[in-house]
């Protein structure tokens, strides 16, 4: 790991499009502002574990435990 020192308003470079800046310190806190291109996905870590479980587990689902998924079902239906 990478441990770098960064004070408020600096900033790294990640590859040659993705930028993260130190935009507040307060306490045990650091706010990071990021830029990268739309198609890179950015996700706190626990949220990026949340998807990965959540899509190994639709992995999982067999062809018939999927019908109906992503309908409304008739009590739902307008």
């Amino acid at each position: 790991m990478l441990v770098l020192s960064r004070t408020r308003d600096e900033s790294i470079i990640i590859g040659d499009n993705v930028v993260v800046t130190v935009v507040d310190v307060r306490g045990d806190k650091v706010k990071l502002g990021i830029e990268a291109p739309q198609d890179v996905s950015v996700h706190r870590r626990e949220v990026y574990e949340a998807i990965r479980r959540e899509n190994q587990q639709a992995a999982k689902l067999r062809p018939e435990e999927t019908r109906g998924l992503g309908r409304p079902s008739s009590s739902e239906r307008p």
